[in-house]
């Protein structure tokens, strides 16, 4: 993980992030200074942020909100009061409404961030400056240390060429934590059709079969919040096995870029909540899908069924059923 150490300091009234990136100080410089790279790892898992307005100029303004899968939203501010390109910058860092507007009871403080080259490529100190060590107390409660430390983990992905980090390494599967599992796939499409790919009943029949020897009886499609989905799939010829299925709502639709749903096998009560987020660079696109357990146990049962298998094999059929023949 990047992040080498977090430290908050009651005496100076400070907080610390220090990380190191195997890339040169200019790359994680444009990764800072750039609303569409910042909007890859600026908020936890969970919770992307989606940058409206970013002006890098001394007095120029950043405006972001991060959103859960629920739906809650987090906004922040940048001023930018000092920039040196490629070496740093400060901003004073506020919490705000929807309209930009500081929140009452929420304090704001001076944030610097600091760029330097090391043998194995850079290093980034983050320093927070408040005003009170009440308020320091406060952002910490907020979760500010460990949410700071998991949004510099995603780093990483953003720094390399997007092939370079995801292409030909399948369906990967990562243990966020005992309720949390990420999952990725790099497939060589535009976003818009991998999109429609997961919404249209008639492209989703093509490709979200799992393992050969399957086909899909179901598909209701959802694509608003509040519809429902349904899918089920059953064995054919000789292949073993019972027939299944998944339905579910949808909590949240941002199209082409992410959409939240809840997902549960039918006849049983265990729900799932399917957080998939997809990001197109050189014409592929990294599917992103963050799922939330209600429990460790639920977790574990979940992926020993072969859960990351059956979806390697999908992706690979969309590849070469739908994105294949879309391009020829």
């Amino acid at each position: 993980m990047p992040v080498t150490d977090i430290t908050t300091d009651p005496q100076s009234l400070t907080m610390t992030l220090t990380a190191e990136f195997a890339a040169p100080v200019e790359r994680v410089w444009n990764a800072f200074t750039t609303a569409s790279q910042l909007e890859r790892f600026w908020g936890p898992p969970g919770w992307p942020s989606t940058f409206r307005e970013f002006d890098l100029a001394v007095g120029g303004r950043a405006q972001y909100s991060m959103t859960s899968p629920r739906g809650e939203k987090s906004s922040g501010s940048w001023e930018f009061i000092s920039i040196d390109e490629p070496r740093g910058f400060e901003v004073i860092d506020s919490f705000v409404d929807d309209e930009g507007k500081p929140l009452d009871g929420f304090p704001a403080m001076r944030m610097s961030f600091t760029f330097e080259a090391t043998e194995t490529g850079s290093r980034m100190v983050n320093t927070s400056y408040f005003d009170s060590a009440e308020a320091l107390e406060q952002v910490v409660a907020m979760g500010a240390v460990e949410g700071s430390r998991m949004a510099m983990a995603q780093l990483d992905a953003v720094l390399q060429d997007l092939r370079e980090y995801a292409e030909g390494k399948g369906t990967r599967v990562e243990l966020l934590d005992d309720t949390h599992v990420r999952i990725t796939r790099l497939v060589n499409g535009p976003r818009e059709l991998v999109w429609r790919a997961h919404h249209d009943p008639e492209l989703i029949r093509q490709w979200m079969l799992g393992p050969d020897g399957w086909e899909m009886t179901e598909c209701i499609a959802a694509t608003e919040v509040g519809q429902s989905y349904r899918n089920s799939w059953a064995p054919v010829g000789d292949t073993e096995g019972q027939p299944f299925g998944f339905e579910g709502e949808v909590l949240l639709s941002d199209a082409p870029r992410r959409a939240v749903t809840t997902e549960r096998m039918q006849g049983q009560p265990v729900e799932t909540l399917n957080d998939l987020n997809l990001y197109e660079e050189d014409g592929a696109t990294l599917v992103t899908v963050l799922i939330e357990y209600p429990d460790k146990d639920t977790r574990d049962m979940i992926l020993a069924t072969g859960m990351a298998d059956g979806m390697e094999a999908s992706f690979a059929r969309l590849e070469r059923e739908v994105l294949s023949a879309a391009r020829s």
